[in-house]
């Protein structure tokens, strides 16, 4: 039993399978910590995805380009960011009580928009997908996505961009300290919304 797990990891099918799965997780922990460096607790982030998933999906369904779709979810996740940062930060409600609000009444909004686009369609509809990245060199990374890779390359870039720039800097005295953030000169209610837009 245990060898034929160690040998299940040692293939290259699993890792493959792992990376793909850890796609959207990793996308949506990144998210998470942009909030949580701020000092904001966005419980939001299930709903968000959803709804940005779906305005993408939908995009592309109706012609636009797979980027393009991208783009569209990622403004839809913005947007909602912005609800959440507008409830939370400059009307200062709880944010468990919001965050999860916005879990529900995103995941909501996607379920009754799809039912309303597709209302007799008992198979989801399907669109293509991105192309793996056959032309990379390594075996487990040329069978992903550009997603996957995005994905990959944006934890160094957070990391770099929270402990190696000013707004960094920024994003994290407004989380650990509003009040030295404040005579600082900065605001926090401005980095705290774009943080959760950006996450």
């Amino acid at each position: 039993m245990l060898a034929e797990a160690l040998e299940l990891f040692a293939t290259v099918p699993f890792w493959v399978a792992v990376l793909r799965i850890a796609t959207p997780l990793i996308l949506g922990t990144l998210g998470v910590l942009l909030c949580e460096r701020a000092g904001v607790l966005n419980l939001g982030i299930e709903g968000i995805m959803v709804a940005g998933a779906f305005a993408g999906w939908l995009t592309v369904y109706q012609g636009g380009g797979l980027w393009l779709g991208v783009v569209v979810a990622a403004a839809v996740g913005a947007l909602f960011g912005l609800l959440h940062g507008f409830l939370t930060v400059t009307l200062a409600l709880s944010q468990h009580v919001t965050g999860l609000g916005i879990t529900l009444f995103a995941s909501s909004l996607a379920s009754y928009a799809y039912r309303v686009s597709f209302p007799k369609v008992s198979t989801p509809p399907t669109i293509e997908p991105f192309a793996d990245m056959a032309w990379l060199p390594l075996p487990v990374l040329n069978a992903q996505t550009p997603l996957t890779l995005l994905a990959l390359l944006l934890v160094p870039v957070i990391g770099y961009v929270l402990y190696r720039t000013p707004l960094g800097l920024a994003l994290r005295m407004v989380g650990e300290n509003p009040a030295a953030a404040e005579g600082q000169g900065l605001s926090v209610a401005r980095v705290r919304i774009g943080a959760i837009m950006a996450g």
